[in-house]
């Protein structure tokens, strides 16, 4: 079995590099334990930890807090996971967060394929799912969730699928994107170390969409992955529905922080007419670090297409 090129997580702190291939459906190897602290998923506004500087941000540990990720045998249409709990046994009791138990976040390590699915219990404690790791090339898998009785955390681990991949590039940060036929436009720009807020405003054939509809819990649901290491931020916006105040749209505003400077990508999911859709981003944040994609001020680009991700991708 050929697998492609690894591509080395660039965690800070750590000191190993966790890899599970997945072949045929199959996984033939384990990502080992590694031990270290972990980052909150959303900033402190909204009630969540925060991406404080003494802190791993989500989803680099494959392990945290007695608690660890391990993919499971599946067949090939399907991918099966396990969080094992500080006794070594498999955890079964969930709290629900954000409408659902378990968030799994996938994308590859060239930060392209982005799928956010939610896959079904069984009672002996496995996760299963159709598979959202969409063709070759080694992914990082995320899973978010919060253990009844224990703190939220995100877990990640490595997951090669083999063949044929060229990596593909970055694309370069812009203020606006389109997919299945909305733009979405991004205002503001996250700030290492502080909350900031982050706007986003979806319209259709040049008119404002004033009719979101809630989506596990808001009308809006954003994740960003740092470019390198693929550090986990799960965002969550300014606001709920049915709270008063806030409006299902044009704009669903998050507050977001982010724990260093980089190169990040921000997958916003909203609905509307009865389906998901996923707008992405490229944002750059405390200076363009080397080899970072230059600015593109312009109208809008295609969210995902040839070169990166796939526009309007499904969801569970």
């Amino acid at each position: 079995m050929r697998t492609v090129t690894r591509l080395a997580g660039f965690a800070v702190g750590l000191a190993a590099i966790f890899g599970t291939t997945y072949g045929i459906g199959r996984v033939v190897d384990r990502a080992p334990v590694v031990e270290g602290r972990h980052d909150g998923d959303a900033a402190p506004a909204t009630g969540e930890r925060g991406g404080t500087a003494d802190r791993l941000p989500g989803g680099l540990l494959v392990s945290e807090r007695g608690y660890t990720l391990e993919p499971v045998d599946a067949p090939a249409d399907e991918f099966a996971f396990r969080i094992a709990g500080p006794d070594g046994r498999p955890v079964t009791r969930y709290d629900v967060a954000h409408d659902k138990q378990m968030h799994l976040i996938v994308a590859r390590r060239d930060l392209s394929g982005f799928r956010h699915v939610h896959p079904e219990l069984a009672p002996d404690g496995t996760w299963r799912v159709d598979t959202p790791l969409a063709g070759p090339g080694q992914w990082r898998a995320f899973a978010d969730f919060a253990p009844t009785g224990g703190e939220p955390l995100t877990l990640g681990v490595d997951v090669t699928v083999p063949g044929e991949l060229t990596e593909r590039p970055l694309p370069a940060p812009a203020t606006s994107t389109t997919v299945d036929g909305y733009t979405v436009t991004l205002t503001g720009t996250p700030q290492p170390g502080r909350t900031s807020p982050l706007t986003l405003t979806v319209s259709r054939d040049g008119q404002p969409v004033t009719d979101l509809e809630p989506y596990l819990g808001a009308y809006g649901h954003l994740v960003a992955l740092r470019r390198g290491d693929l550090a986990y931020l799960h965002v969550h916006p300014d606001g709920t529905p049915g709270d008063g105040r806030t409006r299902p749209g044009p704009a669903v505003t998050f507050l977001a922080e982010v724990p260093s400077a980089g190169s990040y990508r921000l997958y916003l999911d909203f609905q509307h007419g009865g389906r998901v859709h996923t707008a992405e981003f490229t944002v750059v944040t405390g200076g363009a670090p080397t080899g970072a994609a230059a600015p593109t001020p312009s109208g809008p680009a295609p969210t995902g297409g040839a070169d990166h991700g796939t526009p309007g991708h499904g969801h569970n």
